[in-house]
């Protein structure tokens, strides 16, 4: 390989795991050696064993898969260029295009939608003249060609050929071709991208245009398919919390220095403090209560706290969980362990507990004194509360003296706001005036719950 060839070659390399730290995937200098080794021995000619050789050396686990995915394809490119003139005006033969299309998703051709997607961002995803213009869009796209529709017509295609999914139901028949469609999405976004980056440059297209990783994106405004993500990653996080909550655990458990059997024992070696005695902890696992805001956009960060929280219950010796929206309820129940169904959680608990009184709207004041009044025995002086919501009030009584009082009878009282700090204070969020009273924190992604699940969690 020529000199040139080997420093294009490494700085792709170098841009790639840039661009993947960027994103918070974990790449140490040993792993970013083994994958250029992986790069000299599985060579550049195929493109496909190469990407899944640095996604072996350089990941540590599935749910980072998509995001390396889309830097990958900046970085080592299917191509350059597009297979028209790269006008972009829109010229191309629409309905031909979906005629093609169609046959492609009917026989799952996987090159030949490839190809289609190259085609379609050439013809219909142009826009723009000027150098400072992007010039390319997945959006426009997309919407001119609208994939989406052509899902009945496929799969009569299907059941006139009597191909592989001609023995599915229509429901698993109508699932697959969804997912074949969604999959001609995703090409087209990454041949967009890949457009936009021969203009504006590798680096700043995966810093600005590359989809984070589910646990990196905010609460209140994920998707439900990154929300199910979330939730299938509730397990694993959890076991990895709880080995830290069990580790912080056996540390305290160690005690501090008994100063004077330290002393007395230092007599046997002149007054030295050789061996210190430490005054040994009797650990008793602390309480837990929860109260959840499961009203609008809010819904999804509860629902994922409270899998979490539920999923670490053998680190507590008491766990209750409460929802409200304008009414409190106690959810506990719902959450018992192997009981939870991840995905129907929130319609459950909205559909079984009572959450809402003459109105919809949420209603924080209300809530905290009602749980103040009727479950205020649920909080001693061994109970961790956290509460989560965006503490948006809708211009109605915080209720300032119920929550001082649940804080003066709990051991400690932490507030989750999954809005970004800037925004506190502003319109109707009472944040401020209830962060005078309690600890607030800022939690706005799975990645900052995490960290402050195993910081603030009592051990």
């Amino acid at each position: 390989m020529r000199a040139g060839s080997r420093a294009d070659l490494a700085e792709r390399l170098t841009g790639l795991v840039g661009a993947l730290r960027a994103h918070g995937v974990r790449v140490g200098t040993g792993e970013t050696v083994d994958a250029a080794r992986a790069v000299e021995a599985l060579g550049l000619a195929e493109r496909e064993p190469l990407r899944e050789g640095l996604a072996a050396t350089l990941l540590h686990g599935t749910g980072q898969r998509a995001v390396f995915d889309q830097v990958f394809d900046l970085y080592f490119p299917r191509g350059v260029g597009g297979p028209g003139d790269g006008s972009g005006d829109g010229s191309a033969d629409r309905d031909e295009l979906r005629d093609r299309l169609a046959d492609a998703l009917a026989d799952d051709d996987t090159a030949l939608l490839r190809q289609l997607a190259a085609q379609a961002v050439d013809g219909f995803g142009g826009y723009g003249s000027s150098p400072g213009s992007d010039g390319w869009s997945s959006y426009q796209t997309l919407d001119r060609l609208r994939p989406q529709t052509l899902l009945a017509r496929v799969r009569a295609d299907v059941r006139a050929r009597g191909g592989s999914g001609a023995d599915f139901t229509d429901r698993l028949l109508d699932d697959e071709i969804r997912r074949r469609i969604e999959a001609f999405r995703g090409m087209v976004a990454a041949e967009a991208r890949r457009r936009v980056a021969e203009r504006r440059g590798r680096d700043e297209i995966a810093r600005r245009a590359v989809r984070p990783s589910a646990d990196r994106v905010d609460f209140l405004v994920a998707g439900r398919d990154q929300l199910t993500e979330l939730r299938r990653a509730v397990q694993p996080l959890a076991r990895k919390l709880a080995t830290r909550l069990a580790a912080r655990r056996r540390r305290a458990a160690r005690g501090t220095i008994d100063l004077r059997r330290t002393l007395r024992g230092s007599l046997s070696t002149g007054g030295v403090p050789m061996r210190p005695v430490l005054r040994r902890r009797r650990p008793v696992r602390p309480e837990l209560v929860l109260l959840c805001d499961v009203s609008g956009s809010v819904s999804g960060f509860s629902d994922f706290t409270m899998l979490l929280v539920q999923a670490l219950h053998d680190q507590f010796s008491k766990v209750r969980v409460f929802a409200f929206v304008n009414r409190i309820d106690e959810v506990t129940g719902l959450l018992e362990h192997g009981r939870a169904d991840p995905e129907g959680l929130g319609a459950r608990i909205r559909t079984e507990a009572t959450l809402t009184g003459w109105h919809g709207s949420s209603d924080y004041g209300m809530a905290l004194g009602e749980f103040a009044e009727r479950y205020g025995a649920a909080v001693g002086p061994r109970t961790t509360v956290f509460v989560l919501g965006d503490a948006r009030t809708n211009n109605l009584d915080p209720n300032l003296a119920a929550l001082r009082r649940v804080a003066r009878q709990a051991r400690r009282v932490y507030w989750l706001n999954p809005e970004q700090r800037s925004l506190w204070g502003t319109g109707d969020s009472a944040a401020p005036d209830y962060g005078e009273l309690v600890e607030m924190h800022e939690c706005r992604t799975a990645r900052q719950l995490s960290g402050l699940i195993a910081r603030l969690l009592p051990v």
